[in-house]
């Protein structure tokens, strides 16, 4: 089965620090993974801290990622800690890696490089303490064909690669997934549902372009919306 590799990968990088790049479609699950990497690793007892670097403007990744000192720019009234430094001792998850500025992604390999960073504005060197985890749903070999990526900042986040298939490639985990969706839905306070075999097979059929997480808000809509207790092929086609 196409999750089997992931997880016995998975089970090696437990007691290690080594640096993982995670790649897959949305909705695949990618930080589900880097916090099972944390939650059952070396550095559990200490902070797991995520950044999306999709979401944040360009102009303020760097302020972001590592702080920065009062008056370092326009807006900047008091110091702020950076990501690296609330994940010290513990893990930082760097989502949508290929979305990173290349001028942040030079201050970054230079960080991975030598172990320590300096907040925006700020002259004291801080000791970076942190286990990285990078995902991205981008092909990063083609932007660093097309000049976008840096390559030797990939070479230094892609220590251990891991690759989370697509859920038309796992379709054999859809029914035990469907029904831990259910289950999910009910503890969140939505009506108790279960989900026959035909229905099953329905959704074992589809193509699933957002993944896991299409499947997780199917489950949901249905569990707030599906009149009966059991949900039938009618309701899923």
């Amino acid at each position: 089965p196409a999750m089997q590799e992931v997880y016995r990968i998975m089970a090696r990088l437990m007691n290690t620090d080594l640096t993982v790049m995670i790649t897959g479609e949305s909705g695949t699950g990618k930080e589900l993974v880097a916090k099972a990497l944390h939650n059952f690793g070396r550095r559990k007892a200490m902070p797991f801290v995520a950044v999306n670097m999709a979401a944040i403007p360009r102009e303020l990744i760097e302020s972001e990622l590592f702080g920065h000192e009062r008056g370092a720019f326009t807006g900047a009234n008091e110091r702020s800690a950076g990501k690296f430094e609330l994940a010290q001792g513990g893990t930082l998850f760097l989502d949508e890696i290929g979305d990173m500025p290349s001028d942040a992604q030079t201050r970054l390999l230079r960080v991975l490089q030598e172990g320590e960073f300096t907040t925006v504005g700020g002259r004291k060197s801080i000791k970076s303490d942190v286990r990285i985890v990078a995902a991205t749903h981008q092909d990063l070999r083609g932007l660093i064909n097309e000049g976008r990526f840096r390559e030797d900042l990939f070479y230094r986040l892609n220590v251990v690669p891991l690759r989370l298939p697509p859920l038309r490639e796992r379709i054999e985990d859809i029914p035990d997934l469907a029904r831990a969706f259910l289950t999910r839905a009910e503890r969140e306070g939505l009506p108790k549902k279960a989900v026959s075999q035909k229905a099953l097979d329905v959704l074992s059929e589809q193509y699933w372009s957002g993944n896991v997480r299409e499947l997780e808000n199917l489950m949901k809509r249905l569990a707030a919306l599906c009149a009966n207790d059991i949900i039938d092929a009618g309701m899923v086609e």
